[in-house]
C-alpha cells in the first residue's frame, strides 16, 4: 500500500478520540487484510501510540500474578491506536 492508501484507509477505520485526535481498532486494521503491518508502521511513523486494556482477572487474591506467570498485560497486543489531530492531515 502507498501512503495515500493508508491516509484513507485509517480516516475510514478511525474515530473521533477524546484527546482531540482519532482512535483506530487493531482489530479494525487487521481485517483490512494482510497490509496490516505496514499500517501499524505508518501509525507508529505518523507519532501514533499504541493503548492496552489491562486485564482484569478477578478472584485470584493476592498472590494472583504468581498464578498466571506476572503481569499479563506486558504481554498483550495494542487494543488500538491513538493519532494525534494533525497526522490525518
Amino acid at each position: 500500500m502507498n501512503e495515500l492508501e493508508i491516509t484513507t484507509l485509517v480516516t475510514r477505520l478511525s474515530r473521533p478520540h477524546p484527546s482531540g485526535g482519532v482512535v483506530i481498532e487493531r482489530a479494525a486494521i487487521l481485517a483490512a487484510g494482510s497490509d496490516s503491518p505496514a499500517i501499524i508502521d505508518w501509525i507508529i511513523a505518523h507519532s501514533g501510540t499504541p493503548e492496552t486494556t489491562a486485564s482484569t482477572s478477578r478472584g485470584q487474591g493476592l498472590h494472583g500474578s504468581r498464578l498466571t506467570g506476572g503481569d499479563a498485560s506486558r504481554s498483550q497486543k495494542p487494543q488500538r491506536f491513538v493519532l494525534p489531530v494533525e497526522a490525518l492531515h
